[in-house]
């Protein structure tokens, strides 16, 4: 038997004892040892056990609270952060409840509120923005950054473009309780300094969506979406890893960790099209927008009436 301490690391323990058995075969005059299957296949599991109880042990899971929304999680937009990183265990599909979901996101908000490499960047705001609906949707949109308006009440498209984006969702048949809607970069990016910014609103860079994209793929992870609609080519440069105009994206099925993904415009850029003379080019283009929304409604099986197939937004 191994004399190791009762607080010596299972693995080791287990590692230390191996080696005991192995010395003292070779002090009977063995050069081979013969293994049973369940012996070689416990060794193969020591690499993988080792990985698993290190990271564990050197980081600690904190406690979470459930989530009174997913756009305002528990402790509000002021509560202390928390450790970076929060584990969530993988759960089958009739433990995934609303409940679990929203405990689930609450941890990543407080992994955004805790963000040094977010806040180092010194180009965003301060004001967390992280999303809003149903934590166990079929549907995700995903947007570039907030402005202002969602700024001012923490909530992803709420603003001039969120209106649009709800009439949008209203005629596919459903209401924005019914889908979830979150941004890649959870802050507002900075013009300047920030000081004198006002209502005035920029896209975010490379370096802003690549310090918060680790998010929205935890996101992804929980919520479990059947479809990702990106809005702008913003959103889908960084969920695609692939510039290019929105012509060239649209129309066709991609892909963000194993779901699909339909690339649309932005409602701001639907909006800025009903300001110009040319209301021709801005009907079509919003045909263009309902022909992604029918696409989505194909994928997940959802049912569309001559109505809807005929529909201008």
């Amino acid at each position: 038997m191994s004399d190791a301490s009762p607080h010596t690391h299972p693995v080791a323990a287990g590692l230390q004892e191996l080696l005991q058995i192995l010395e003292r075969e070779r002090s009977r005059g063995h050069q081979f040892v013969t293994l049973s299957k369940e012996s070689e296949a416990a060794l193969q599991k020591l690499p993988l056990e080792l990985m698993q109880r290190t990271a564990a042990s050197s980081s600690p899971a904190a406690p979470v609270s459930p989530a009174a929304s997913v756009s305002e999680p528990a402790g509000g937009a002021e509560s202390s952060p928390a450790p970076v990183q929060e584990p969530r265990k993988t759960v089958s599909d009739g433990e995934r409840t609303e409940e679990w979901a929203r405990e689930q996101l609450n941890g990543i908000f407080r992994e955004v509120k805790s963000c040094e490499l977010c806040r180092s960047l010194g180009t965003l705001r301060d004001t967390i923005v992280f999303a809003t609906g149903n934590p166990l949707a079929d549907i995700m949109f995903v947007g570039e950054a907030p402005g202002a308006e969602e700024e001012k009440q923490r909530k992803p498209f709420v603003g001039p473009a969120g209106q649009k984006l709800t009439q949008i969702i209203g005629a596919m048949g459903l209401s924005r309780d019914d889908v979830y809607i979150s941004n890649i970069v959870k802050f507002r990016p900075k013009k300047g300094d920030g000081r004198f910014q006002g209502s005035s609103n920029r896209k975010p860079d490379h370096t802003e969506m690549e310090s918060c994209i680790r998010f929205i793929r935890s996101e992804i992870e929980v919520v479990q979406p059947k479809v990702i609609i990106a809005l702008g080519a913003t959103a889908a440069e960084g969920l695609l890893e692939r510039g290019g105009a929105i012509s060239g994206l649209r129309g066709q099925v991609h892909e963000f960790s194993g779901v699909p993904v339909i690339v649309t415009y932005h409602p701001s850029f639907l909006l800025r099209q009903e300001s110009e003379p040319d209301q021709v080019k801005a009907k079509a283009m919003k045909r263009k927008v309902w022909e992604d929304m029918l696409k989505a409604m194909d994928l997940l099986g959802m049912p569309v009436t001559e109505k809807q197939r005929g529909f201008f937004l």
